[in-house]
């Protein structure tokens, strides 16, 4: 991996889809907040982009995130703003084309936004370089784009597939003898199996037995019979993004009765929302091992969202607490109103918004991440992902249709993200 650019990671599975009204500015009114005295300080301006609409039916589908950043806005606005600030909120379908993210992203520059704000998007090379000729700094996208972890104007609040697969290897290593990985056969599978060894071999495991497989077909019963057979009675892992289902389906069909084989993946290709819709108790992911960023959907910490959601989002259905995505908004918009209340009485430009997350602005999320802090002493600093600052992962478990911690509190995978091999 040293040496040459990371490539970049498949899309990870879309979360609940909906319309949303692309371009929208959500305001809560001009001069006074809710609970301020007074006149208000000068509003803060963000832009948050998703894929919503498209007529392209292999399209991503994130409506969930603007959906979750207008809620946001709205319970933050009728509580009396950031410090007497009004949060305003521009959300942009950027239709998972990379000319659709660039044009979201010259908006952002055109409309002197403090920052893009938990957003998600695939398209890094083509919205990234406009931002960064723009000055707007990118906070806690979801970690779908390789450029989120390397710009110089990139914020991430977790640490992107890199962090799952690394921490994926050591969760399997605990119980798995033999660990079959079924990947995309394309430039970006490429960089899985070197993260999913570095966690398996550092606990004494094999390498694992790298399968590739088209993102593009509608049966996987060749791979399934390889990863059944060089298994060896072990475990079976897939990361193949929307196309999981797929796989596991024809796993399912070629595994004989009373099979041992215990199969596993990452938040993004399997996700609670996926386990809802394939049974939920009678799910064929019950017993997976799987990998995430943050504590499970029913930790107590997630309160407070669930509170917000139930209150300021109205029934909007796009909203799915359980979906990963959200949960990322979520925390992208706490990192953000930290930041504001740390730059105080001055007008909050993207410049001043850089200079105080470059300067070391704290965030604490209430234990579902790590401090959060990206000054240059934070960061990872691997030659393929210089930008993450969070190295932390959860293990989880499906159980009875729920996805629970396997093992209580973070696993730190730094160790693992490093480029050099382990041997």
């Amino acid at each position: 991996m040293t040496g040459r650019r990371r490539p970049t990671l498949p899309r990870p599975f879309p979360g609940v889809i909906s319309a949303a009204a692309a371009g929208a500015v959500l305001l809560s009114g001009c001069g006074v907040l809710p609970g301020v005295s007074g006149g208000s300080r000068e509003p803060v301006t963000v832009m948050t982009w998703a894929p919503d609409r498209s007529e392209d039916i292999n399209a991503v589908k994130m409506a969930g995130v603007p959906a979750m950043a207008q809620t946001y806005a709205r319970w933050v606005n009728d509580t009396g703003g950031i410090d007497g600030r009004e949060l305003r909120v521009v959300v942009c379908d950027e239709a998972d084309t990379p000319i659709g993210a660039e044009r979201c992203a010259r908006e952002a520059v055109e409309k002197e936004v403090a920052a893009v704000v938990g957003s998600y998007s695939r398209h890094g090379q083509s919205f990234m370089p406009a931002l960064e000729a723009g000055g707007v700094p990118y906070i806690g996208g979801y970690g779908a784009s390789t450029e989120e972890f390397s710009s110089y104007l990139s914020y991430p609040v977790n640490g992107g597939q890199p962090a799952l697969l690394a921490g994926h290897g050591q969760q399997l290593a605990r119980s798995c003898e033999r660990v079959s990985l079924v990947r995309p056969d394309s430039i970006g599978g490429d960089g899985m199996p070197p993260l999913l060894n570095n966690g398996l071999m550092a606990a004494g495991r094999p390498a694992s037995t790298d399968i590739l497989a088209p993102l593009d077909a509608t049966s996987y019963d060749g791979q399934a019979a390889q990863a059944l057979e060089r298994s060896e009675g072990g475990c079976v892992t897939a990361v193949l993004g929307g196309r999981t289902e797929t796989f596991f389906d024809s796993f399912r069909r070629l595994e004989p009765d009373g099979g041992q084989v215990r199969i596993s993946s990452v938040l993004g290709s399997v996700n609670q929302p996926l386990i809802d819709r394939t049974g939920g108790r009678d799910s064929p992911f019950d017993g997976a091992y799987v990998t995430g960023w943050y504590p499970d959907a029913r930790n107590a910490r997630w309160k407070e969202m669930r509170e917000v959601i139930g209150k300021y989002a109205f029934g909007d259905n796009r909203i799915d607490a359980d979906d990963t995505a959200v949960q990322t908004t979520w925390i992208a918009y706490t990192a953000l109103r930290a930041v504001v209340r740390a730059i105080g009485d001055e007008d909050i430009t993207s410049g001043r918004v850089v200079a105080a997350l470059n300067g070391g602005v704290e965030v604490e999320t209430g234990g579902l991440t790590p401090t959060l802090r990206w000054r240059f002493e934070d960061l990872v600093g691997t030659l393929s992902y210089p930008r993450i600052v969070n190295t932390k992962v959860t293990f989880q478990v499906v159980r009875g249709g729920r996805l629970t911690a396997q093992k209580k509190g973070f696993v730190d995978v730094s160790d693992a993200l490093t480029d050099a091999p382990r041997g």
